[in-house]
């Protein structure tokens, strides 16, 4: 964790950050029109915020967008911080922002989340498919029904009551898994349409992987884009514990 403590000690990636808390997705063109610096000089920072994986790139066409991924502050929070300000901090982790998009199933991801595993890629598929393990790593403790076939459904639940429903796109293991994702846990975003949700596992070496999940696909700011910001950082720090040591991260609910 030293290169996130360093990453985040310098004020003008600080303010990098911030700008792709205001918006993200952005270019490097556009992040230099925010700065006083020099495209080279915007370039070093965002090195620095990318090799601490802070900061997420992805080429679409021939321009490069930069994505926050709060996934190493909330491993931060989870080893520092007491379940009791737990509620107070959880904001740390939520630097996502919204991207709007003109195409409702755009090429440019919304959210974007990267972590790295202790963990074959067949071991992190094993749990990614087994409806039981759900409970153990997912938000509000979820559980799910999955028929594992392209085409077949995957609704997840809370006691019995389904909170969002999807459809299988893409299986291959231990790679990828596609999936819509359509929420019902509310009014106002049960009206929104389906988006997306990718999971991508590339192998590091013998005994490591790297996880990327894409949600994107919302057809610009909904409901949906703006409430799911809060469940994935959660989730995935409490996959990745899951997955290395075998033992679930029960994260105690929130006081009233």
């Amino acid at each position: 964790m030293d290169d996130v403590f360093a990453a985040l000690a310098n004020p003008v990636r600080r303010a990098l950050l911030d700008f792709l808390k205001g918006k993200d997705g952005q270019t490097l063109g556009e992040l230099e029109r925010q700065t006083q610096l020099t495209r080279f000089g915007v370039m070093k920072h965002l090195k620095v915020l990318e090799d601490a994986r802070l900061v997420l790139t992805r080429k679409v066409g021939r321009e490069k967008h930069h994505y926050l991924n709060p996934a190493p502050i909330q491993l931060v929070s989870d080893r520092w911080i007491s379940r009791y300000a737990a509620p107070q901090v959880a904001a740390m982790a939520n630097l996502k922002a919204l991207l709007e998009a003109n195409d409702p199933m755009s090429t440019v991801p919304t959210h974007v989340y990267e972590l790295f595993i202790r963990a074959t890629p067949e071991a992190l598929w094993a749990v990614l498919t087994d409806d039981s393990k759900t409970p153990l790593y997912e938000h509000f403790n979820m559980t799910s029904r999955t028929d594992w076939r392209v085409g077949g459904a995957r609704e997840y639940f809370m006691g019995e009551r389904r909170v969002i429903e999807g459809q299988l796109v893409e299986i291959d293991p231990p790679r990828r898994i596609v999936m819509t994702f359509s929420a019902q846990w509310a009014p106002d975003v049960a009206v929104d349409r389906p988006s997306r949700v990718t999971w991508e596992i590339t192998p590091i070496g013998t005994d490591a992987c790297k996880l990327t999940l894409i949600h994107d696909g919302f057809g610009g700011e909904t409901a949906t884009s703006k409430a799911v910001a809060h469940g994935w950082p959660e989730g995935l720090s409490r996959l990745k514990t899951l997955v290395e040591t075998g033992v679930a991260f029960v994260v105690a609910p929130s006081a009233a």
